[in-house]
């Protein structure tokens, strides 16, 4: 088991009517495939609506903020070729190709899960095979892991409150 994964088992379960408002994200540095590449692509973080309206994947434009149609993202290859995914061309071809993938709606919800052994606020994707559980760090930090089909250690990621719930 990785360090961060020993972190994230102490810490407290977070409540979902917590999470409500737009959060900035970053990733957990432990070694993963996916370390650095969602900051790499322009990754901001979360806006959690309420339970049932959730934008998992929000990021930066030139033109403000957007969320991005999560099943739109071929995962399994984003896996594969993660390391690619590090350079600033990587980046501009993302930026080229995110009109694409971009949506209005949101692609996901809050529901309580178990994970790791702890009954807390999970994000659950509509239409891939992922669940990001949260834990409380403070009352504005969370730390997350979203748990892929496939992926045999969870990617950690840090929320930080940005605006004010609601």
């Amino acid at each position: 088991m990785s360090p961060g994964l020993d972190h994230y088992d102490t810490l407290p379960a977070v409540p979902a009517d917590r999470l409500r408002g737009l959060w900035r994200g970053s990733g957990e540095p432990t070694g993963h495939r996916l370390d650095g590449v969602l900051e790499q692509l322009g990754w901001f973080g979360k806006r959690f609506e309420d339970d049932e309206r959730v934008h998992p994947l929000v990021f930066r434009t030139r033109r403000g903020l957007t969320s991005i149609n999560p099943a739109l993202v071929p995962l399994g290859v984003v896996l594969r070729v993660a390391p690619l995914l590090h350079t600033s061309a990587a980046a501009r071809a993302f930026a080229v190709a995110r009109p694409l993938v971009s949506t209005r709606r949101p692609h996901a919800r809050l529901r309580d899960v178990r994970y790791r052994g702890v009954l807390s606020a999970a994000l659950v994707y509509d239409d891939l095979p992922v669940i990001d559980a949260f834990r409380a760090v403070d009352d504005d930090t969370v730390l997350g892991a979203m748990d892929a089909r496939g992926m045999p250690e969870p990617y950690l990621f840090r929320l930080t409150r940005v605006g004010v719930p609601g």
